[in-house]
């Protein structure tokens, strides 16, 4: 089994959780959307992530959809499962039942309830000793969801308190001077070097790549995209990176729509074949016939940018 380590880079893409149209976990869906995923060239996957409506699922749900993935990715990339939880015994639980199972690392974000640094430093100190040091960590830095904010000195304390700890999902927004900080510090050698993934939906990933992100950790429903625009930073060829994020831009700020979004990101993975159903359980919007032609001609567009029809499902 591949642990997740320092050295991780490329797009861990987090994927979606399918649904059928009653809002039952939908598992033959699950199957198509990890096929059509590894098709994109991606080179891990991240389940019950915020955007997987992982809040929504019960304990057993959780613990199906975690076997399916897990089986249908069947150890060809890695997968970083989100065991964020209120209760440290369920988080322990669900992490050490994914480590068992084939998972490569978990990702934990700080609870809402701890605003101050003391109080974060203290929580991953306490629940990483209760996973223990062999469960490799994703540390989600998330402020605009969890209302807790990190600065760079308790993420760089926890880094080297916690050897374990070996990349920080990044998303605060604005964070780009946080990121730059982070690897300057890391490369005058005062603290660790970790891998650093981007989300926030991918839309600053030009520059974050630029400023020293070794990829990114989001759900676009073009993955391919992301996964090109990394490869390209990483041979040299920013400006045709940049080029080519320019052109998908459109849609990939329309799917960052704030609570919307997940809905139009559903559907456009619906319509190239990923996933049967587009459904979002409660709470969550559905969309509108003018949502549903705003998607029609964003789409239309990209294509002719693009030249070419979107990669399919198989």
């Amino acid at each position: 089994m591949t642990r997740l380590n320092e050295q991780a880079t490329g797009v861990y893409v987090i994927a979606a959780t399918p649904f059928t149209d009653t809002g039952a976990l939908d598992f033959d869906s699950i199957d198509r959307l990890v096929e059509f995923y590894l098709s994109c060239g991606v080179a891990g996957i991240t389940i019950l992530g915020m955007m997987g409506e992982a809040a929504k699922l019960s304990s057993e749900e959780s613990d199906q959809a975690l076997r399916r993935f897990l089986a249908q990715v069947n150890g060809r990339v890695p997968v970083v499962v989100g065991v964020s939880n209120p209760g440290t015994g369920p988080l322990v639980r669900l992490a050490h039942e994914a480590m068992a199972l084939g998972a490569a690392g978990v990702m934990i974000a700080p609870l809402p309830s701890h605003q101050t640094e003391e109080q974060l430093h203290n929580y991953f100190l306490a629940t990483c000793n209760a996973l223990g040091a062999d469960v490799p960590i994703v540390l989600q830095d998330y402020p605009v969801a969890t209302t807790a904010y990190m600065s760079v000195a308790t993420i760089e304390k926890l880094i080297d308190a916690l050897p374990q700890l070996v990349m920080l999902k990044h998303e605060d927004s604005p964070g780009h001077n946080k990121l730059s900080r982070l690897r300057r510090n890391a490369e005058q050698n005062q603290h660790r070097r970790v891998s650093i993934l981007v989300g926030n939906g991918g839309l600053y990933l030009p520059q974050e790549l630029a400023r020293g992100a070794d990829g990114a950790m989001t759900g676009f429903a073009y993955p391919e995209m992301l996964v090109d625009v990394c490869a390209l930073y990483a041979q040299g060829k920013s400006e045709a990176g940049e080029d080519l994020f320019d052109a998908y831009l459109p849609l990939l700020r329309h799917e960052a729509q704030i609570s919307l979004g997940m809905a139009l990101r559903k559907e456009v993975l619906r319509r190239r074949g990923a996933i049967a159903s587009a459904f979002v359980r409660a709470p969550g919007p559905s969309l509108t016939r003018d949502d549903h032609a705003e998607l029609d001609r964003l789409i239309a567009r990209l294509e002719r940018r693009t030249g070419r029809p979107q990669l399919q499902a198989s």
